[in-house]
Protein backbone atom coordinates (compact mmCIF):
# COMPACT_ATOMS: atom_id res chain seq x y z
CA UNK A 1 0.00 0.00 0.00
CA UNK A 2 1.14 3.69 -0.51
CA UNK A 3 -0.37 6.52 1.42
CA UNK A 4 0.40 9.94 -0.40
CA UNK A 5 -0.43 13.44 1.13
CA UNK A 6 -1.66 16.54 -0.47
CA UNK A 7 1.18 18.63 -2.88
CA UNK A 8 -0.32 21.90 -0.53
CA UNK A 9 1.82 20.74 2.38
CA UNK A 10 5.06 19.49 0.16
CA UNK A 11 6.46 23.31 2.10
CA UNK A 12 5.72 22.36 5.39
CA UNK A 13 7.34 18.78 4.58
CA UNK A 14 10.25 20.36 3.62
CA UNK A 15 10.89 23.15 6.59
CA UNK A 16 9.72 20.61 9.30
CA UNK A 17 11.08 17.38 8.63
CA UNK A 18 11.32 15.68 11.84
CA UNK A 19 8.29 16.70 12.74
CA UNK A 20 6.02 16.14 9.66
CA UNK A 21 7.93 13.13 8.06
CA UNK A 22 7.47 11.03 11.76
CA UNK A 23 3.39 12.45 11.26
CA UNK A 24 3.02 10.87 8.05
CA UNK A 25 4.36 7.13 9.63
CA UNK A 26 2.05 7.06 12.53
CA UNK A 27 -0.66 8.31 10.84
CA UNK A 28 -0.66 5.04 7.86
CA UNK A 29 0.58 3.08 10.26
CA UNK A 30 -2.86 4.24 12.80
CA UNK A 31 -5.15 4.12 10.01
CA UNK A 32 -3.97 0.73 8.89
CA UNK A 33 -4.51 -0.96 12.09
CA UNK A 34 -7.66 0.55 13.14
CA UNK A 35 -9.39 -0.46 9.87
CA UNK A 36 -7.84 -3.97 10.14
CA UNK A 37 -9.02 -4.28 13.58
CA UNK A 38 -12.63 -3.46 12.87
CA UNK A 39 -14.36 -7.13 12.57
CA UNK A 40 -16.56 -5.74 9.79
CA UNK A 41 -13.15 -5.47 7.75
CA UNK A 42 -10.76 -7.85 9.08
CA UNK A 43 -10.62 -8.42 12.89
CA UNK A 44 -7.26 -8.83 13.30
CA UNK A 45 -3.55 -7.13 14.67
CA UNK A 46 -1.62 -7.14 11.49
CA UNK A 47 2.06 -6.10 11.10
CA UNK A 48 3.71 -3.98 8.71
CA UNK A 49 7.03 -2.05 7.23
CA UNK A 50 6.73 1.21 6.12
CA UNK A 51 9.38 3.23 3.98
CA UNK A 52 9.46 6.94 3.42
CA UNK A 53 9.79 7.94 -0.23
CA UNK A 54 9.92 12.03 -0.78
CA UNK A 55 10.45 12.09 -4.57
CA UNK A 56 8.38 11.45 -7.35
CA UNK A 57 9.87 10.63 -11.04
CA UNK A 58 10.91 14.13 -11.72
CA UNK A 59 12.60 14.77 -8.51
CA UNK A 60 10.32 17.05 -7.10
CA UNK A 61 8.90 17.10 -3.67
CA UNK A 62 6.46 14.27 -3.59
CA UNK A 63 6.31 12.83 0.34
CA UNK A 64 4.66 9.30 0.14
CA UNK A 65 5.15 5.86 2.35
CA UNK A 66 5.33 2.51 1.46
CA UNK A 67 3.69 -0.56 3.50
CA UNK A 68 4.50 -4.05 3.04
CA UNK A 69 1.64 -5.56 4.79
CA UNK A 70 1.03 -9.59 5.59
CA UNK A 71 -2.44 -10.65 3.57
CA UNK A 72 -3.94 -11.19 7.31
CA UNK A 73 -3.42 -10.93 10.43
CA UNK A 74 -3.38 -12.62 14.39
CA UNK A 75 -7.02 -12.93 15.94
CA UNK A 76 -7.70 -10.87 19.03
CA UNK A 77 -7.53 -13.97 21.38
CA UNK A 78 -4.29 -14.94 19.66
CA UNK A 79 -5.43 -18.27 18.71
CA UNK A 80 -5.99 -18.37 15.00
CA UNK A 81 -4.16 -16.52 11.99
CA UNK A 82 -7.53 -14.59 9.87
CA UNK A 83 -7.31 -14.15 5.90
CA UNK A 84 -8.88 -11.12 4.20
CA UNK A 85 -12.71 -11.61 3.54
CA UNK A 86 -12.30 -11.68 0.05
CA UNK A 87 -9.78 -13.26 -2.27
CA UNK A 88 -7.72 -10.66 -3.52
CA UNK A 89 -8.93 -7.55 -1.51
CA UNK A 90 -7.34 -6.60 2.08
CA UNK A 91 -8.96 -2.99 2.99
CA UNK A 92 -11.21 -0.94 2.21
CA UNK A 93 -9.60 1.54 -0.15
CA UNK A 94 -12.15 4.30 0.70
CA UNK A 95 -12.53 4.11 4.48
CA UNK A 96 -8.56 4.29 4.67
CA UNK A 97 -8.53 7.16 2.53
CA UNK A 98 -10.69 9.38 5.11
CA UNK A 99 -9.50 7.89 8.25
CA UNK A 100 -6.09 8.73 6.94
CA UNK A 101 -7.14 11.97 6.16
CA UNK A 102 -8.54 12.38 9.48
CA UNK A 103 -6.02 11.42 11.31
CA UNK A 104 -3.40 13.52 9.59
CA UNK A 105 -5.05 16.73 9.53
CA UNK A 106 -5.55 15.63 13.52
CA UNK A 107 -1.99 15.30 13.89
CA UNK A 108 -0.91 18.37 11.80
CA UNK A 109 -3.63 20.52 14.23
CA UNK A 110 -1.76 19.37 17.16
CA UNK A 111 1.53 19.88 16.11
CA UNK A 112 0.43 23.54 15.04
CA UNK A 113 -0.90 24.28 18.61
CA UNK A 114 1.98 22.89 20.75
CA UNK A 115 3.86 25.54 18.49
CA UNK A 116 6.13 22.20 17.19
CA UNK A 117 5.72 23.31 13.73
CA UNK A 118 7.77 26.44 12.84
CA UNK A 119 6.89 28.07 9.88
CA UNK A 120 10.03 29.42 8.57
CA UNK A 121 11.32 29.53 5.18
CA UNK A 122 9.10 28.77 2.20
CA UNK A 123 6.46 27.80 4.50
CA UNK A 124 6.73 31.38 6.31
CA UNK A 125 3.38 32.34 5.10
CA UNK A 126 1.86 29.96 7.56
CA UNK A 127 3.07 31.14 10.46
CA UNK A 128 -0.33 33.45 10.71
CA UNK A 129 -3.25 30.88 11.96
CA UNK A 130 -5.28 32.99 8.93
CA UNK A 131 -4.28 31.48 6.13
CA UNK A 132 -3.49 28.38 8.01
CA UNK A 133 -6.95 27.64 8.50
CA UNK A 134 -7.96 27.90 4.96
CA UNK A 135 -5.40 25.51 4.27
CA UNK A 136 -7.18 22.83 6.52
CA UNK A 137 -10.39 23.41 5.24
CA UNK A 138 -8.75 22.36 1.41
CA UNK A 139 -7.20 19.35 3.27
CA UNK A 140 -10.19 18.09 4.38
CA UNK A 141 -11.92 18.79 1.06
CA UNK A 142 -9.35 17.32 -0.65
CA UNK A 143 -9.07 13.82 -2.20
CA UNK A 144 -6.41 11.97 -0.59
CA UNK A 145 -4.64 9.18 -2.08
CA UNK A 146 -4.27 5.35 -0.99
CA UNK A 147 -3.20 2.76 -3.06
CA UNK A 148 -3.01 -0.80 -2.63
CA UNK A 149 -2.17 -3.92 -4.83
CA UNK A 150 -1.27 -7.79 -3.99
CA UNK A 151 2.68 -8.29 -4.09
CA UNK A 152 3.51 -8.52 -7.67
CA UNK A 153 5.50 -12.24 -6.50
CA UNK A 154 7.03 -13.72 -3.54
CA UNK A 155 8.29 -11.84 -0.88
CA UNK A 156 11.90 -11.82 -2.13
CA UNK A 157 10.92 -9.94 -5.05
CA UNK A 158 8.82 -7.72 -3.34
CA UNK A 159 11.64 -6.90 -0.65
CA UNK A 160 14.34 -6.68 -3.71
CA UNK A 161 12.06 -4.47 -5.30
CA UNK A 162 12.15 -2.28 -2.20
CA UNK A 163 15.54 -2.64 -1.76
CA UNK A 164 16.31 -0.66 -4.50
CA UNK A 165 14.63 2.34 -3.18
CA UNK A 166 15.77 2.49 0.63
CA UNK A 167 19.56 2.75 0.45
CA UNK A 168 20.33 5.62 -1.77
CA UNK A 169 18.62 9.32 -2.72
CA UNK A 170 15.57 10.54 -5.45
CA UNK A 171 17.78 9.01 -8.19
CA UNK A 172 20.03 6.12 -9.35
CA UNK A 173 23.37 6.13 -11.85
CA UNK A 174 21.19 4.08 -14.43
CA UNK A 175 18.82 6.77 -15.24
CA UNK A 176 21.39 10.05 -15.77
CA UNK A 177 22.05 9.78 -19.66
CA UNK A 178 23.97 12.62 -20.00
CA UNK A 179 26.16 16.11 -18.45
CA UNK A 180 27.35 18.80 -21.07
CA UNK A 181 29.09 21.09 -18.48
CA UNK A 182 25.89 23.18 -17.68
CA UNK A 183 22.87 20.83 -18.18
CA UNK A 184 21.96 17.65 -16.93
CA UNK A 185 19.59 15.21 -18.44
CA UNK A 186 17.75 11.84 -16.86
CA UNK A 187 15.05 9.19 -17.80
CA UNK A 188 11.80 9.77 -15.89
CA UNK A 189 8.01 8.31 -16.43
CA UNK A 190 5.24 10.81 -17.61
CA UNK A 191 2.80 9.43 -15.72
CA UNK A 192 0.19 12.31 -17.21
CA UNK A 193 1.30 10.70 -20.75
CA UNK A 194 0.55 6.84 -20.31
CA UNK A 195 3.84 6.99 -17.89
CA UNK A 196 6.05 6.78 -20.92
CA UNK A 197 9.72 6.99 -20.30
CA UNK A 198 11.03 10.42 -21.72
CA UNK A 199 14.31 12.27 -21.33
CA UNK A 200 14.44 15.21 -19.01
CA UNK A 201 17.05 18.02 -18.83
CA UNK A 202 17.77 21.00 -16.26
CA UNK A 203 20.42 22.82 -15.67
CA UNK A 204 23.05 21.53 -13.09
CA UNK A 205 21.82 24.48 -10.54
CA UNK A 206 18.12 23.00 -10.58
CA UNK A 207 19.02 19.72 -10.67
CA UNK A 208 21.19 19.45 -7.64
CA UNK A 209 18.01 21.82 -5.71
CA UNK A 210 15.35 19.12 -6.89
CA UNK A 211 18.43 15.93 -5.38
CA UNK A 212 18.72 17.67 -2.09
CA UNK A 213 15.15 18.26 -1.60
CA UNK A 214 15.07 14.97 -0.33
CA UNK A 215 18.42 14.52 1.82
CA UNK A 216 16.86 13.72 5.01
CA UNK A 217 18.11 14.98 8.61
CA UNK A 218 21.04 13.08 10.01
CA UNK A 219 19.67 9.93 11.71
CA UNK A 220 16.86 10.07 10.71
CA UNK A 221 15.15 6.45 10.01
CA UNK A 222 13.65 5.92 6.95
CA UNK A 223 12.40 2.23 7.93
CA UNK A 224 9.73 1.46 10.57
CA UNK A 225 8.29 -1.21 11.62
CA UNK A 226 4.68 -1.44 13.10
CA UNK A 227 1.93 -3.51 14.52
CA UNK A 228 2.94 -7.24 15.27
CA UNK A 229 6.11 -6.11 13.20
CA UNK A 230 6.57 -3.07 16.22
CA UNK A 231 10.43 -4.14 17.94
CA UNK A 232 8.86 -4.52 21.15
CA UNK A 233 6.94 -7.47 20.17
CA UNK A 234 8.12 -8.66 16.22
CA UNK A 235 10.19 -11.88 17.89
CA UNK A 236 7.07 -13.24 19.78
CA UNK A 237 4.04 -12.08 17.47
CA UNK A 238 5.86 -13.40 14.12
CA UNK A 239 6.82 -16.62 15.90
CA UNK A 240 3.09 -17.28 16.78
CA UNK A 241 2.08 -16.47 13.77
CA UNK A 242 3.87 -18.66 11.63
CA UNK A 243 2.48 -21.48 13.71
CA UNK A 244 -0.48 -20.04 13.76
CA UNK A 245 -0.70 -19.57 9.69
CA UNK A 246 0.79 -23.13 9.57
CA UNK A 247 -2.45 -24.30 11.14
CA UNK A 248 -5.15 -21.95 9.74
CA UNK A 249 -6.77 -23.48 6.95
CA UNK A 250 -6.45 -21.70 3.13
CA UNK A 251 -9.08 -19.14 2.72
CA UNK A 252 -11.81 -20.42 0.64
CA UNK A 253 -12.19 -20.18 -3.47
CA UNK A 254 -15.55 -18.66 -4.12
CA UNK A 255 -17.36 -21.46 -5.86
CA UNK A 256 -17.89 -20.30 -9.71
CA UNK A 257 -21.47 -18.70 -11.05
CA UNK A 258 -23.85 -21.72 -11.18
CA UNK A 259 -24.61 -23.22 -14.22
CA UNK A 260 -21.67 -21.86 -15.98
CA UNK A 261 -18.00 -22.58 -16.10
CA UNK A 262 -17.47 -18.77 -16.04
CA UNK A 263 -14.61 -17.36 -13.32
CA UNK A 264 -15.32 -14.85 -10.30
CA UNK A 265 -14.94 -11.65 -11.86
CA UNK A 266 -13.67 -8.81 -8.93
CA UNK A 267 -14.26 -5.32 -8.84
CA UNK A 268 -11.17 -3.53 -10.14
CA UNK A 269 -11.33 -0.99 -7.33
CA UNK A 270 -12.30 -2.72 -4.31
CA UNK A 271 -11.86 -6.22 -5.03
CA UNK A 272 -15.39 -7.26 -4.11
CA UNK A 273 -16.82 -10.35 -6.23
CA UNK A 274 -18.72 -8.71 -8.97
CA UNK A 275 -22.53 -9.62 -9.65
CA UNK A 276 -23.56 -10.63 -13.11
CA UNK A 277 -27.18 -9.72 -14.04
CA UNK A 278 -28.31 -11.02 -17.16
CA UNK A 279 -30.93 -8.52 -18.77
CA UNK A 280 -32.67 -9.19 -21.79
CA UNK A 281 -34.14 -6.46 -24.47
CA UNK A 282 -37.54 -6.08 -24.52
CA UNK A 283 -38.04 -7.03 -28.64
CA UNK A 284 -38.51 -10.27 -28.98
CA UNK A 285 -36.72 -10.25 -32.34
CA UNK A 286 -33.61 -10.22 -30.43
CA UNK A 287 -32.30 -12.98 -28.66
CA UNK A 288 -28.99 -12.30 -27.49
CA UNK A 289 -28.49 -10.70 -23.78
CA UNK A 290 -26.21 -8.19 -23.06
CA UNK A 291 -24.60 -8.60 -19.52
CA UNK A 292 -23.97 -5.61 -17.16
CA UNK A 293 -21.43 -5.40 -13.89
CA UNK A 294 -22.42 -4.24 -10.93
CA UNK A 295 -20.24 -4.51 -7.61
Amino acid sequence: MVFTVPHELNLLAQDNPLQFYPLLFTASAATLREIAADPKHLGAEIGMLSILHTWGQNLLAHPHIHCVIPAGGIARDHTRWVHPHYPGFFLPIQVLRRVFRGKFIAGLKRLYRRKQLPCAGSSAALADEKPFRPLLRRLHRHHWVVYAKPAFGAPRQVLRYLGRYTHRVAISNHRLTSFDGERVTFRCKDYAHGSKTRPMTLTATEFLRRFFLHVLPKGFVRIRHFGFLGNRFRAARVQLGRQLLANAPLPSTPAQVPHTNAAIWHCPHCGTVMIIIPRFTSEPSLSRCSYFDSS
